[in-house]
C-alpha cells in the first residue's frame, strides 16, 4: 500500500461522502493505480437505484479524477493547488458497478500543458472493464 486513506486526505480537498478513493496501490511520474470499496451504504444507493444498487457512472468519472487529482496533487508544482475537471471524452461504461465490487481506478497522464492536460481512464473489477475513456483537467489555485 503506497497510501491509504489518511495520507490521500492530506492531498485531496474531498471529505465523507465524496470523498471516493480508498487506497493508492500504485503511483509513477505520471500513473496511478487506486481502488474504491463499494459499499451498499454509500448515500447514492438511497436513490439510484433502491430496488437495484447500481453505482453512477458520473461516481465511477468522479473516482478515477480523484485518483488522477492524488497523482497530480501530489507533484512538488502542484501541492496545495486544486486540481478540476474539465471535460471528458470517449467515456463507455461495459459492466455494473455494485456494492460489494473492490473498483480499480487506473489513470495515465497523456498530456500535460501549463495548467491543464488530460488522462487516460479505466475502472475495473475483478479485472473487467467497468467504464474507461478521458479525462481533461485543470489546475487551479484553492
Amino acid at each position: 500500500m503506497l497510501l491509504n486513506s489518511d495520507d490521500i486526505q492530506k492531498i485531496l480537498p474531498h471529505r465523507y461522502p465524496f470523498l471516493l478513493v480508498d487506497r493508492i496501490l500504485e503511483m509513477t511520474e505520471d500513473s496511478v493505480v487506486a481502488i474504491k470499496n463499494v459499499t451498499a451504504n454509500e448515500m447514492q444507493f438511497i436513490g439510484h437505484f433502491p430496488q437495484k444498487h447500481v453505482m453512477p457512472g458520473v461516481l465511477l468519472i468522479e473516482a478515477l479524477a480523484q485518483a488522477g487529482g492524488v497523482l497530480l496533487l501530489s507533484k512538488d508544482e502542484y501541492k496545495g493547488k486544486l486540481a478540476f475537471l474539465a471535460g471528458v471524452d470517449k467515456f463507455k461504461f461495459r459492466r455494473q458497478v455494485i456494492p460489494g465490487d473492490t473498483v480499480t481506478l487506473k489513470a495515465k497522464l497523456i498530456r500535460m500543458r501549463s495548467s491543464f492536460g488530460i488522462a487516460e481512464c479505466e475502472a475495473l473489477v475483478d479485472g473487467e472493464m467497468c467504464a474507461s475513456g478521458e479525462i481533461k483537467f485543470a489546475i487551479g489555485s484553492e
